[in-house]
């Protein structure tokens, strides 16, 4: 994503509501992007995006919230 583009999403997308801080929203949302540009599977997502089970969980709980609505 663009910086134009994160910073339009960013004031879109919730807080953490646990005490301790989230992983970075820019490696997360581009684990994201890139996860449905290719197709592949969560698990083969390079590490530069963080574990695959943090993009795969924040993505879940946004989708289920309505984040994405």
């Amino acid at each position: 994503m663009s910086d134009a583009e994160r910073e339009f999403v960013r004031p879109l997308l919730p807080e953490s509501l646990r005490s301790r801080k989230w992983v970075d929203d820019h490696r997360v949302r581009n684990g994201i992007v890139r996860k449905f540009r290719t197709g592949t599977a969560w698990r083969d997502g390079p590490q530069r995006y963080g574990s695959w089970t943090t993009s795969h969980t924040r993505f879940h709980r946004w989708a289920t919230d309505g984040t994405f609505e």
